[in-house]
């Protein structure tokens, strides 16, 4: 079945000068413009991976390219205009503004800022637009994820805590300030981790492995790179300032020590009262 916003794998029903016509099913045939053909000839029968969405004309498209967000997905995206009919932004595809109708925006969008937005089929009309109340979208069904369970999430907005994020286009979740040993960004996308669900479903997450085990030999591989890199010698030791030692590995300091402390037995390095060096 054809998913328009999405991309779908189409056969080739016939070739002509200024495209390809694609097999859509119940929707017809549907037209790749030549100007988005993968240089490759194709022939009646073959299969191409395409994004399938409505024109500036409402007539269902086809192209190779991939766009910001798809159906079912959040995104950072750039107003471009504002009209009697709502917001237009910018999702990476050519000739076709995304629709945020004012009853979707969490007051009136302003032009050339960005906001995080939903994208989604209208049900009354059969057409992709968007939406800045991400609430609805969310936590609808319960979240069903055990410790430690790689994630991806999208990073929306800083709080005191931390920051609020998206989890697997699914669930909200917080990252807090004091386990963020990198910079992060709004609209980021970003693998992550489970660290718990609590009992009212609120999801704790994290930016690296929860626990010893997962974290330290990644980590011991990284200190070695970087002292290889540094000539032998890196300004840190266990007795380094937490800040300093997040500048230059992005991780803890409870991390360093035992990343440096299981170097030291496995007597890969040296470690100095201001310094740690390759034995």
């Amino acid at each position: 079945m054809l998913q328009i916003g999405k991309f779908n794998t189409l056969k080739v029903v016939k070739t002509v000068d200024f495209g390809l016509y694609l097999d859509g099913g119940e929707k017809g045939e549907i037209l790749l413009p030549r100007k988005f053909l993968p240089e490759k000839p194709y022939a009646e029968g073959d299969e191409l991976s395409v994004f399938v969405y409505y024109d500036s004309e409402d007539r269902l498209i086809a192209t190779t390219r991939k766009p910001y967000v798809q159906v079912g997905q959040f995104a950072r995206l750039q107003v471009k205009s504002v009209t009697k009919v709502g917001a237009f932004l910018d999702w990476g595809v050519e000739a076709k503004d995304l629709l945020v109708p004012f009853r979707e925006q969490h007051g009136e969008m302003q032009p050339d800022r960005y906001y995080i937005v939903y994208v989604y089929l209208d049900f009354a009309t059969g057409r992709i637009v968007a939406s800045a109340k991400l609430d609805k979208f969310l936590d609808n069904v319960p979240p069903e994820y055990t410790p430690n369970q790689p994630v991806e999430i999208l990073v929306v907005q800083e709080t005191q805590l931390g920051y609020k994020v998206i989890i697997n286009n699914l669930h909200w979740g917080v990252i807090y300030h004091n386990e963020i040993f990198r910079p992060v960004a709004i609209g980021e996308h970003l693998q992550a981790y489970i660290k718990q669900v609590r009992d009212d479903e609120r999801i704790d997450v994290s930016l690296q492995p929860i626990g010893y085990e997962q974290h330290i030999d990644p980590l011991s591989e990284t200190i070695l790179k970087r002292l290889d890199e540094a000539g032998g010698r890196l300004p840190l030791s266990d007795k380094s300032p937490a800040e300093e030692i997040a500048r230059y590995f992005q991780c803890s300091k409870k991390s360093f020590k035992k990343a440096i402390g299981a170097l030291y037995k496995a007597r890969r390095i040296v470690i100095d009262e201001r310094e740690i060096r390759k034995a």
